[in-house]
């Protein structure tokens, strides 16, 4: 979660105000962490991951499930009894944009020893019984990254009707304001962003068009003022507010790097894994791009930093407006933590210990910590191996956002076709320099990536491309490992590679195929109440490991530990 700061809100008309403002001392912020840090080296290999949960009421007698309005109380609960009690709790708590959101994290990094991958699953599992002992009876926690029913009539509990004509913050005709985090950033930002475009959030998705879905679909909307009507369009589901995507969940992963230079060096690499959406000329502020060159900061780097300060500020407070530049960098956050890409590059904090960070944020949560565990250590050992074998997976950001395209197609991971570098291993160690680089190698010059499979990426192919998993398997054999981590991590190995292959389903296909199946399921697009809520009993189930599904996530050997 970003910037959380506790002061006095300002609307829009006021923050607009200091916007320049904040550019500039959020400019020399930066510029003074730099110049204050850009020599750091050799910092600890440092990591952590961040899993956002919901909090759900399974309401037995109606057979209905609600998301729960407590997240607040929730999140009091767990840090009196966590953190605030011992500084070295093994969990932190954080909140979230949506109220019945919490978001938790080791209480620790995690260091740079293959030991520490062993011990991943266990802390998310010390994250879930935490949080789920102190829930009200019927109350749980699920890692879904959707409430399937999220804006539809009654998905709260409390109830709350949503109020677009009323004063409010969203004016959402789906989403309450009581689904939004009390604290003042998120209602802030919910209205500063609606009073900067001048309309509400507008978010068309194409519905899933199956054999008794009306053609074509055209929502009515009788609370309308027309701005619904306008901005709907035919065969989409309409949404109009910011917790139709905050309000969801993700998985997401931090890397400390030794030095602002390997920080970078992670930060291009990974992106290719994301994809992010970039274009191939980067909107920039010139007057700040010139200030940052001038300043002696590199074009690259410059670039970066002059395109997240196009923005505005979103949230601004009374009593942050004036700060100390050598010491705060509350200005410089306020612009870099409302920028949501999927990558992010992360200065250290003034005064702090804390190194030059990367943090990647594509990845969806998964249903069980088994499975978030095996996402995130894949993650962390293709950062290892990146670094150790100095591998290259750079390709055009044209054909990066190509891929992100193709990446929200349905059943991506089967059919979806993704530019990859064939030629991964220019200036790497030789360990990985062997016959299949050459069978990889170039034509010509403009030759260095192709389209693949998912199943190639993570697999490989003869005479293609090698795989990732048969790269770090190499890269594990060349490791000193202890039989138990070992074992730990080819366990979450082996659930990528058969995922990728289509052994495993993804949890988008087997919920979808879950629907398909059910008895009271139309063929009509619409999940029912009674749907919904045998379909969350059935994860609820399958996370707490009551039920075994091996079409999703097999038969893993050490879920155990």
């Amino acid at each position: 979660m970003g910037l959380l700061s506790q002061g006095s809100p300002l609307n829009w008309e006021e923050t607009k105000k200091y916007a320049d403002h904040v550019r500039k001392h959020g400019i020399v912020q930066f510029l003074n962490i730099y110049n204050k840090v850009k020599e750091r080296q050799k910092d600890v290999l440092l990591w952590g991951d961040e899993v956002e949960y919901m909090l759900i009421e399974m309401d037995e007698k109606n057979e209905k499930v609600r998301l729960v309005l407590n997240g607040g109380e929730v999140l009091e609960t767990l840090q009196d009894k966590g953190e605030k009690t011992n500084p070295n709790h093994p969990t932190l708590w954080r909140p979230e944009y949506g109220s019945y959101m919490i978001e938790g994290t080791p209480g620790q990094p995690y260091g740079g020893t293959m030991s520490e991958f062993n011990t991943v699953e266990d802390n998310m599992g010390k994250r879930r019984r935490e949080a789920s002992s102190v829930l009200n009876k019927n109350e749980t926690l699920a890692t879904i990254t959707s409430f399937p029913r999220l804006g539809c009539p009654g998905f709260t509990q409390p109830e709350y009707n949503p109020t677009p004509v009323e004063k409010g913050v969203s004016k959402s005709l789906f989403f309450p304001d009581e689904a939004i985090n009390r604290h003042p950033r998120f209602s802030t930002l919910t209205r500063n962003i609606r009073h900067r475009r001048g309309e509400k959030v507008v978010i068309n998705v194409p519905i899933f068009k199956d054999k008794c879905t009306p053609s074509p679909f055209v929502e009515k909307f009788p609370e309308d003022d027309g701005e619904a009507a306008r901005a709907a369009l035919p065969d989409h589901i309409y949404m109009d507010a910011m917790g139709f995507g905050m309000g969801n969940c993700c998985l997401q992963v931090t890397f400390q790097a030794c030095s602002i230079e390997e920080a970078r060096y992670l930060y291009d690499q990974l992106a290719t894994f994301c994809p992010i959406v970039l274009f191939v000329y980067l909107t920039i502020d010139e007057e700040i791009n010139k200030e940052l060159l001038d300043a002696g900061i590199d074009k690259l780097l410059a670039q970066h930093i002059a395109h997240l300060f196009i923005r505005d500020p979103l949230s601004l407070f009374e009593e942050k407006i004036h700060l100390d530049d050598e010491n705060e960098s509350d200005h410089f956050e306020n612009l870099q933590s409302t920028n949501w890409q999927t990558m992010r590059f992360k200065p250290p904090p003034p005064n702090s210990d804390i190194g030059w960070r990367v943090e990647f944020r594509p990845m969806e949560v998964q249903l069980t910590d088994f499975e978030n565990s095996a996402y995130v250590v894949f993650i962390v050992l293709l950062t290892r191996v990146i670094l150790s074998y100095k591998l290259d997976f750079l390709i055009p950001l044209s054909k990066v956002d190509e891929n992100m395209k193709a990446a929200q197609e349905r059943n991506a991971v089967q059919e979806g076709m993704f530019y990859f570098r064939k030629d991964i291993y220019k200036g790497c160690n030789p360990v990985l320099d062997s016959s299949s680089a050459a069978q990889n190698g170039l034509d010509s010059e403009g030759d260095h990536y192709i389209l693949m499979s998912i199943d190639t990426i993570i697999n490989g192919k003869e005479g293609v491309f090698q795989g990732l998993i048969p790269i770090l398997n190499c890269y594990l054999e060349n490791m000193e490992v202890d039989v138990d981590t070992r074992c730990t991590i080819l366990n979450y190995l082996k659930l990528i590679k058969r995922r990728a292959s289509g052994e495993l389903m993804t949890m988008a296909k087997w919920m979808r195929e879950f629907v398909d199946k059910h008895t009271q399921y139309k063929q009509d697009s619409v999940i029912t109440d009674k749907i919904n809520y045998d379909l969350l009993r059935k994860c609820d189930s399958i996370a707490k490991g009551e039920e075994r599904c091996p079409e999703l996530i097999g038969d893993p050997v050490n879920r155990g530990k």
